[in-house]
């Protein structure tokens, strides 16, 4: 007697419906998660919330913080814009990425992780502030600022064509970015959307939304605002970062931008006009003038930033709003930090802390533990690879860097490194920062002024803000000998070669 092993209609339809259903989840499990790389220009960690500010709140930004990992610890290998983006791109120190200094040309002809994520499946994009000299390689869509570009009406080149757009550029930015996700990119592909904006960089000019934010209030001062700069070294006392002493008028907003709309212009007259003549009138000097400077240029420049937080707030908007939240890795970090009135300056370059270290936050839905802080030492070195990790694509041999997956998943390896390497190049140019090189250490920073041949210590136990100079302190002899030792060794590691002293100009950054 023949037995009929067939599975009726029902049972059959069912069975084919959960392995259906099953290969769904496990290829929607298996996808590669799109990557939104949100990045500004000379934003200071400490002008964030999620960083504990004093001055402002960033809303939006705390939103990443409060739903992945806050690094507390990261660092960058040049502080300067374009060296640290192409230090992104590459995962390699400026050295062996070939852009030391802007006016640099970025070599694109070079591995980019981009460029591997386009080989891996991905769609990329990159929009707004650029600033490397070449034109994108890496990119399905670019549509990249000229230049530093202005933060009114700004010139644009949009895959090759020019673009004249009219509006506030962080605003202009944040719709470029809202379009490519909603119509120019494939649905189908895994995405790297990079959204870079020229805010808050100087001049630090606040969108007409923001004229009237803190108008009424006074922004506390940082008890470094009247640091004396002889208990540092002697590059501290030939730059030209000083708020008494560098800025500009248009840096104040003693006169207004030049590429205005009529409208806009009116706006700013209206903002700044009543002001500027009380300003005048009171005729400040000594202190109290560097005092109205300040609270001039922190609040125009807090307005910059609470316009960037507003555009960042849109974009994870979007990304929860589509459905693509769980399967999206949000990232956002500035190209380095910066001096908020912190030894009496504004600007960036030195080795020094307000400006050294730059925010880096990633939301991971499934890997980040929601509210985690690490306090690792991490670069921007590492970013290229730890992107390529995450969306399973090999990283190039040639890269510096190392992924930062397993502190993402809070797997910290007990060999993590214990030191970062620094190297300054951009002497003479702007501001006047001598070249220097340093390691940085949980508690320790060590700097070599080479052509200068002067050395700074400090002890991040007893002076987190790199206000005094101990490396001639007996006390720290042995300490003093250890960060020479590993200074030497990273150099070696690195194969940083001796750097000469180049006569050539530079251009503004």
């Amino acid at each position: 007697m023949s037995r009929d092993f067939r599975v009726p209609r029902c049972v059959a339809g069912l069975s084919l419906f959960v392995v259906l259903a099953f290969r769904a989840v496990e290829t929607s499990a298996a996808s590669p998660p799109n990557i939104v790389f949100l990045f500004t220009d000379d934003h200071a960690a400490h002008s964030m919330s999620c960083y504990g500010s004093k001055i402002n709140k960033t809303p939006h930004l705390d939103r990443i913080a409060s739903g992945g990992m806050r690094f507390d610890r990261c660092y960058v290998t040049n502080s300067l814009c374009g060296p640290s983006r192409a230090t992104i791109l590459t995962g390699k120190h400026s050295h062996a990425n070939g852009f030391r200094q802007n006016g640099d040309k970025f070599d694109g002809s070079q591995v980019t992780f981009p460029k591997l994520l386009q080989q891996g499946g991905y769609q990329t994009a990159v929009i707004g502030k650029w600033h490397l000299e070449t034109d994108p390689t890496g990119f399905d869509h670019w549509d990249i600022l000229i230049g530093q570009g202005p933060y009114y009406n700004p010139p644009m080149i949009a895959n090759g064509e020019r673009v004249k757009r009219e509006g506030y550029t962080t605003e202009v930015i944040g719709d470029l970015a809202m379009e490519w996700l909603d119509k120019k990119r494939d649905p189908n592909k895994p995405f790297l959307l990079m959204c870079q904006h020229k805010a808050p960089h100087r001049e630090w000019q606040p969108g007409p939304k923001y004229f009237d934010l803190y108008k009424d209030e006074t922004i506390p001062e940082p008890p470094t605002l009247f640091l004396d700069h002889a208990q540092l070294g002697k590059a501290a006392q030939v730059q030209t970062l000083s708020i008494e002493k560098n800025m500009t008028e248009l840096d104040l907003k003693l006169t207004p931008p030049k590429n205005l709309t009529p409208t806009q212009a009116e706006a700013w007259h209206k903002a700044y006009d009543s002001e500027n003549a009380a300003f005048l009138a009171a005729n400040l000097t000594g202190k109290e003038l560097v005092r109205w400077k300040y609270q001039r240029y922190i609040k125009d420049y807090l307005r910059c930033v609470a316009a960037v937080d507003d555009q960042v707030g849109r974009l994870l908007d979007w990304i929860e709003k589509s459905g693509q939240a769980d399967n999206t890795i949000v990232v956002y970090a500035s190209d380095q930090g910066f001096f908020l009135g912190d030894h009496g300056w504004f600007d960036k370059r030195f080795m020094y802390e307000p400006c050294y270290r730059t925010p880096f936050l990633v939301k991971w839905p499934g890997k980040t533990k929601p509210g985690s802080v690490s306090n690792d030492l991490v670069s921007n070195l590492d970013f290229a690879q730890t992107f390529l990790a995450a969306a399973g694509v090999q990283a190039d041999p040639s890269m510096q860097g190392v992924s930062l997956l397993p502190l993402l998943e809070g797997k910290r390896p007990a060999d993590w490194r214990k030191s970062l390497y620094y190297h300054y190049y951009e002497f003479p140019g702007a501001h006047d920062v001598h070249r220097h090189y340093g390691v940085k250490t949980a508690r320790y920073k060590l700097l070599h002024y080479y052509h200068l041949g002067d050395w700074e210590l400090f002890d991040a136990e007893q002076d987190p803000l790199d206000t005094k100079n101990v490396y001639h302190d007996p006390a720290y002899a042995e300490a003093r000998k250890e960060l020479e030792t590993e200074l030497a060794r990273l150099r070696k590691h690195y194969q940083d070669p001796d750097d000469p002293k180049p006569e050539s100009k530079v251009k503004k950054n």
